[in-house]
């Protein structure tokens, strides 16, 4: 197990903490910043917003073209830029309730052009399309967009998910040359919101939300930079299984695997590929079948969740009836330890080899984590003592050091305890980069999710099915919410 944790460690209960941010959002602070000050700071002339939204609509940048020429016609006056434009993407099916009446709220406080939901116009739109108004008209000698194109941040309003969506379409541009990549702050609306507590802009969504968004987007104008890892999640599994993907993963081509090092048995004549992008987490075994069974239930009966707090009361209910807590492993071939389907090779740090490393015959669920928050602002990896680092060759943990911590989860008692802090889980392996090789048996699929989005992984028993994790090459840019 673990070792003992520091004194400071910080809070040992994330429902405390997420108490404490809605408190801070009861403030008045939001009160103190004159609202036609700040929309003055963070909107866009009109004629730049309206060319965006018809760039948007008509996926096509020069059917923007008219108005450019109207704001530069002859005699026209030529708008100063915003000191730090402002765009936001909200899912409005998030929070509860609170999602269309937030959105209502960020378009009073802001241009409504400036405010996008997601239901409408999904992120790498506004990349392809409303981005490529604002360069376009900086080429043609427009000061005013070139000036906004470098200096725009975005805000995300809805869950994990919805901000790694955000975060990788805005990734996008790195691979395109686009450059500058606008940096982003979170408005919490999901259930756990670790993305969120992660960079400082709470756990929860405040009870007074309305005069704390304003707050938040004037906190957005001047946080400072921080950096975020992520993570390409690579599958390569036999052909002809048909697999329901979330939308973060998509099926791919072809791909390159490391397939010279360390490959238990051969490779299928044919294969099918996926790939994706995470930011926080991912996992194989029980804890992703709970998160699928409640994900499909909360789709089936989407009024049973209307919010963050009744989310966590059916996930937690949901929980004890998967066998996690009352049904020895022994018993069912389902239910046994992932060693019997399951082989872990990791590459450590500057280090080009592949090394096996064994999987503990105890554990149920392996969760590969990238920042220090996990389950509603959880810790599972612990704040580890200097001399238990060396001892285990580990470096402490942050969401940019290059590194990915791998640690495992034995059933249901041993989860709760660690959730709440009392210990750590059980610490496997630190690595930048991994790979998962299963076999069937027995098992004819297993249970994966990553940041929060479950799917049923089909099993060969003839073939291996290859997951493998590598760094993406640059990291996210992030606002900082709590500096």
């Amino acid at each position: 197990m673990g070792s003992p944790r520091t004194a400071e460690s910080g809070s040992r209960s994330s429902g405390r903490a997420s108490v404490i941010d809605s408190i801070r959002g009861c403030t008045l602070a939001g009160a103190r910043i004159p609202k036609e000050e700040l929309r003055r700071r963070i909107t866009m002339p009109e004629y730049l917003r309206l060319a965006m939204r018809a760039a948007i609509r008509a996926k096509d940048v020069d059917s923007a073209k008219q108005h450019f020429d109207a704001a530069h016609a002859e005699g026209a006056q030529q708008p100063d830029p915003p000191e730090s434009p402002v765009v936001v993407f909200i899912n409005s099916k998030s929070g509860g309730r609170h999602g269309p009446e937030l959105k209502a709220r960020l378009q009073e406080l802001m241009a409504e052009q400036q405010v996008f939901d997601l239901q409408d116009v999904k992120p790498h739109e506004f990349v392809q399309h409303g981005l490529s108004c604002l360069e376009k008209f900086a080429g043609l000698g427009d000061t005013c967009a070139k000036d906004i194109r470098e200096k725009l941040k975005i805000v995300v309003a809805g869950g994990d998910g919805t901000v790694g969506w955000v975060l990788g379409c805005l990734g996008e541009l790195h691979a395109l040359g686009r450059e500058p990549i606008p940096p982003t702050g979170v408005i919490p609306l999901g259930t756990g919101n670790d993305l969120s507590r992660s960079f400082g802009w709470g756990g929860s969504f405040p009870f007074n939300w309305r005069s704390t968004i304003k707050r938040v987007l004037d906190r957005v104008t001047s946080a400072p930079l921080c950096h975020l890892d992520s993570w390409k999640l690579l599958i390569s599994m036999p052909a002809g299984e048909k697999m329901e993907t979330p939308y973060s993963l998509k099926s791919a081509e072809d791909l390159t695997l490391d397939q010279d090092q360390g490959i238990n048995g051969v490779f299928p004549e044919k294969q099918s590929y996926y790939q994706g992008v995470f930011y926080n987490y991912f996992s194989i075994g029980m804890d992703a079948q709970v998160a699928y069974g409640f994900h499909h239930l909360r789709n089936e009966k989407p009024y049973l969740a209307q919010g963050p707090i009744s989310n966590k009361l059916i996930y937690s209910g949901y929980s004890c009836k998967q066998g996690w807590f009352f049904t020895p492993c022994t018993s069912d071939p389902g239910l046994r330890g992932l060693k019997n389907i399951l082989r872990i090779q990791i590459k450590k740090a500057n280090c080009s080899n592949w090394e096996l490393i064994p999987v503990p015959s105890s554990v149920r669920s392996i969760v590969a984590l990238n920042l220090p928050s996990y389950g509603s602002g959880r810790n599972p990896w612990g704040h580890l003592k200097p001399d238990y680092l060396e001892k285990r060759g580990f470096v402490e943990a942050a969401a940019d050091d290059g590194l990915i911590e791998i640690f495992g989860l034995k059933q249901g008692w041993h989860a709760s305890m660690v959730m709440v802090e009392l210990i750590s889980a059980k610490h496997i392996a630190q690595a930048s980069a991994i790979r998962f090789e299963l076999r069937g048996g027995d098992w004819k699929e297993a249970y994966m999710q990553m940041d929060g989005e479950p799917w049923k992984q089909p099993m060969d028993k003839e073939f291996s099915t290859f997951v493998e994790i590598k760094k993406v090459p640059f990291q996210s840019l992030m606002l900082r919410g709590d500096s």
